[in-house]
């Protein structure tokens, strides 16, 4: 599972520990009746989405990224429950953003940057905040094309798209657009107008919005436009601008009404079948045929016709000046026939190539693709870096390090890239340099045998020959990959529905949500908003059961256990905590031999149990009973 799906699987359980599953399925579905919302504030503010909010961004990684106070989550983390409650709730009174961190980073092998905004972390909990309340609204409102930073939704759903459209659909010309600094130049005015058709109309909610939008940078000033890239809630915002562009384009061609035609839903799968209407629109009407697949700003409209695509393409770049005020890059922008050309989209290139004929002499296309030119450099120097980092370790412990890292890093490229139909050949070509590279770096250190391999590198390069070892540890062969046929997503995931969200994950059926949400709603008085925090998630892994004597526990029967105590300085973060019920709890600190001896007596443990209670006592620095 890549960490992205882990991470939004998380998000699920962080819904369920703070029981807002129902007020966002609710949102959610009010918002597909097309309803208004002039009364959000109430659910932004309310404690259990706080502390949600705080839950998301402490699992984030950029959550230990500081920034212009120079503070990480640290800092929240050390608040107790309703100091952080109130905090967030008197910044929310007269809202005012602290100056944001800007930061450049590279941006591919082009010598270019690219800027991002970093708010502060108390800023970043704010955004989840509103996230957390505005998502679900407009997640009913959004095409079903459009497919980045979504819930549930991936570059894998984009692809299949355009596989789909060049495959199935014949649609073999392609407008490519590339919007001129889109990130820079979001109008904020026409941002929140589009918010307000959409339903979002509580004035207060688009007042916070608006003074998060003209946060000022620091070091260049206050921005007129733009939504800064890098803050929690920046994705949401630039999908909500370029969503009315989503529809404009169906509206041209697939949600056109007509009179006479046919829509009817197939039992298999719940699709619309519109083949009647389409066969109508081709033959009476002139009607320009276009698709959009868009993932954020990057964007393709598939049409059948050269002369469709010359004319749609005239059509969005006017529609883009005139409704958003944005301008395209003529530099990038083209139309390409796929039977001639490769079209660039999210690390790929796609082409229709011929495939035999068809028993009426027409010519079968399939599409046929590879990682772009500019994604082979990027991974052979990439993956020639980490090389590099593990040829001169400090120490073993370095080693380990740099090797687990190349393996992520192969591993990440191996998920991403598998979708292309020649990958196999494309990484090919990355694998012979990178090869070179280990034997003339790493040489006298490569081994053809090792240790046991890792679970999930046995079930995936288990059968590859091209595995090398360090001492022991295995590299994953950067060669070894095979192609998959990237899935549409399926219908009826949707994580804001009871429905959606048994093809998503597993409800907590083993848990007794009476007594997760009685800690939730009683934390520890005076203990931090981690440490409560943690007991939740501790309460869940552990299915409420004592992780000694294995047996469920009730309310006030279950006690949060430092392993390193704080006065030895233990922490509260989550490996230094374990659930315990109270005897065993008061066995571990005991010193007294009467209280040892009647506490022995009552538990009346195992000896793996009893094994266990010692190493608890042991890590509190306690001698072994």
């Amino acid at each position: 599972m890549t960490g992205n799906r882990l991470q939004k699987k998380q998000k699920l359980r962080h819904a369920e520990y703070f029981d807002l599953q129902k007020i966002q399925d609710t949102l959610y579905a009010k918002s597909k009746e097309n309803k208004s919302f002039t009364q959000l504030m109430q659910w932004v503010e309310m404690d259990e989405n706080i502390l949600c909010a705080y839950r998301n961004i402490s699992k984030n990684r950029g959550s230990k990224i500081a920034g212009t106070d120079g503070k990480t989550i640290r800092y929240l983390s050390g608040f107790i429950n309703e100091n952080l409650i109130r905090y967030v709730k008197r910044r929310l009174e007269y809202y005012r953003p602290q100056s944001v961190r800007r930061v450049e980073i590279p941006k591919g092998d082009t010598g270019k940057v690219r800027p991002l905004g970093i708010p502060t972390i108390a800023d970043r909990l704010i955004q989840q905040c509103f996230l957390q309340i505005l998502e679900p609204i407009c997640e009913a409102k959004f095409h079903e094309r459009s497919n980045g930073f979504r819930p549930n939704r991936s570059a894998e759903h984009a692809l299949a798209q355009c596989y789909s459209m060049i495959q199935k659909r014949g649609l073999h010309f392609v407008v490519d657009i590339d919007i001129k600094g889109f990130f820079d130049h979001v109008s904020h005015g026409k941002l929140l107008r589009q918010m307000w058709a959409i339903g979002i109309q509580d004035k207060r909610v688009l007042s916070i919005l608006s003074a998060m939008l003209k946060a000022e940078v620091a070091g260049i000033g206050f921005p007129e436009k733009g939504t800064p890239q890098g803050g929690i809630i920046s994705p949401l915002l630039s999908n909500i601008v370029l969503n009315e562009l989503d529809w404009w384009v169906s509206s041209q061609w697939e949600n056109m009404p007509t009179r006479n035609h046919r829509e009817y839903v197939r039992s298999d799968n719940g699709v619309i079948d519109k083949g009647q209407k389409y066969e109508m629109l081709r033959n009476h009407s002139n009607l320009k045929e276009c698709y959009i697949v868009r993932y954020a700003d990057d964007f393709k409209i598939f049409c059948r016709k050269r002369s469709d695509a010359e004319k749609i393409f005239i059509a969005v770049q006017s529609w883009l000046k005139e409704r958003l005020n944005l301008e395209i890059s003529t530099e990038k922008s083209k139309i390409v026939n796929l039977k001639k050309r490769y079209s660039e989209f999210l690390g790929f290139k796609l082409k229709a190539v011929k495939k035999g004929k068809q028993s009426n002499h027409k010519a079968k296309y399939a599409v046929e693709s590879h990682m772009s030119d500019k994604a082979v450099k990027c991974v052979k120097l990439r993956a020639r870096e980490m090389i590099m980092q593990i040829q001169c370790p400090s120490d073993r412990n370095e080693e380990y390090k740099a090797i687990g890292a190349y393996n992520a890093y192969v591993s990440g490229v191996h998920n991403y890239y598998c979708f292309a139909t020649h990958i196999s050949r494309d990484m090919r070509k990355i694998a012979f340099p990178i090869i070179r590279t280990m034997k003339n770096r790493l040489r006298g250190r490569l081994q053809k045998k090792g240790g046991q391999l890792p679970l999930f590198i046995a079930q995936k390069y288990g059968m590859s020959k091209q595995i090398r070892y360090i001492h022991e540890h295995p590299l994953i062969p950067i060669g070894y990959v095979q192609t998959k046929a990237p899935l549409y997503k399926r219908r009826e995931v949707n994580q804001y529905t009871p429905k959606g969200r048994e093809s998503i994950h597993k409800n907590l059926t083993k848990i007794d949500m009476r007594i997760l949400h009685f800690l939730m709603w009683n934390p520890v008085a005076y203990a931090s908003v981690e440490f409560n925090n943690n007991r939740l998630a501790l309460y869940c892994a552990q299915q409420g059961k004592c992780d000694v004597t294995k047996q469920k526990r009730e309310i006030g029967e279950i006690h949060c256990h430092h392993k390193v105590p704080r006065k030895s300085g233990g922490t509260d973060c989550y490996d230094n905590l374990i659930l315990i019920c109270e005897a065993v709890h008061i066995l571990i600190h005991a010193t007294d031999n009467e209280t040892i001896q009647e506490y022995m007596q009552s538990l009346n443990l195992k000896p793996q149990q009893w094994k266990k209670l010692n190493v608890l006592r042991k890590i509190a620095g306690l001698p072994l009973i």
